[in-house]
């Protein structure tokens, strides 16, 4: 009788277990609840980046609604600084700076990396791997590997919250499981009240105007790169004059979706190196001479993939000139 009462209770705490790992929703679901709430609720967030040598504290504020989207960084220490978000237009604030605002989809700053991602479209180049629960922020998480089907990119893990399902830490890994920088959520709140303070605050602030981009004087460049990791393509050409010594540049990013970098490429002078190779948290630089060419690869890639697209990359004619004002 004992024997029949102990089976049973073990089945029985065994079905909830099974029941659990049914609802739990798969990783590629995780992320795509991950970006539709990113985008559409109205949330605050406060958080630390943390890198090798240092720790940074931010918050972000986010409000969505049919006639318009805002959003709001402020670095909590040093200069103050903050970006604000209006729909398409992104204005940078910094104490001694002039302000200017630019048109742009997105906001150049310590943002926590994966909000606001549409990571699904990306599962031909990464993995999507559920690795269980974990806490962070005092709340409960479903944590999810987005893991670089090959070598030449970095992966994240990324815990998002159960109830919101917005991301409360980040990892940014190298190719051999080195945890390179976090973001890590300390307190958030996500509430429709935030929606009436952006609005209030921000929808009708002067904001600096909009700067004209600049029109390159050629739709292509001269030059191309032979060799690109697997779904990265090219989103903007450039082409100006250094303010410092005039030296003309062609510029060219490229984006995966997820992550993104820039080749560089400008007349070699004497201050030029023959060669270098740099990596700062998740941004490498990797430069080289060719010719009479400098060729710098600047991103958020790991510096042998920088070098490996740097040493593809191939002249057809003469490349920068006196034209290019």
């Amino acid at each position: 009788m004992k024997r029949i009462l102990i089976s049973f209770i073990v089945l029985v705490s065994f079905f909830p277990r099974i029941a659990s790992a049914e609802d739990t929703p798969s990783a590629e679901a995780l992320l795509h609840q991950m970006g539709e709430a990113s985008h559409k609720l109205n949330y605050e967030l406060s958080y630390i980046l943390v890198k090798k040598n240092s720790i940074e504290p931010f918050m972000y504020r986010h409000s969505h609604t049919d006639k318009m989207t805002l959003s709001h960084l402020v670095y909590l220490s040093g200069s103050m600084r903050e970006v604000i978000r209006r729909n398409d237009e992104i204005s940078y604030l910094e104490q001694g700076s002039k302000p200017f605002s630019i048109q742009s989809e997105s906001i150049v700053a310590p943002v926590i990396p994966l909000l606001h991602k549409d990571l699904v479209p990306l599962k031909a180049y990464y993995d999507f791997v559920s690795v269980g629960r974990g806490r962070e922020a005092g709340s409960p998480a479903q944590v999810v590997r987005i893991v670089a089907k090959d070598g030449n990119r970095y992966s994240y893990i990324v815990w998002i919250d159960e109830r919101s399902k917005l991301p409360l830490r980040t990892d940014l890994v190298s190719r051999d499981g080195d945890i390179i920088e976090q973001y890590r959520v300390v307190s958030y709140t996500v509430s429709e009240q935030i929606s009436g303070y952006m609005s209030k605050r921000l929808g009708e602030i002067e904001l600096p105007k909009v700067l004209p981009l600049s029109s390159s004087l050629q739709e292509k460049a001269t030059w191309s790169v032979n060799w690109l990791p697997n779904g990265f393509k090219d989103i903007n050409f450039n082409r100006y004059r250094l303010a410092m010594n005039q030296r003309a540049v062609e510029s060219q990013m490229y984006s995966d979706g997820l992550f993104n970098f820039s080749v560089y490429i400008s007349e070699a002078d004497k201050l030029s190196q023959k060669e270098q190779s740099v990596r700062q948290g998740q941004r490498s630089l990797y430069s080289y001479i060719q010719g009479d060419y400098e060729i710098s690869v600047v991103g958020d890639i790991p510096p042998i993939t920088a070098k490996r697209i740097a040493d593809s990359v191939v002249f057809r004619t003469s490349v920068v000139n006196s034209e290019g004002k």
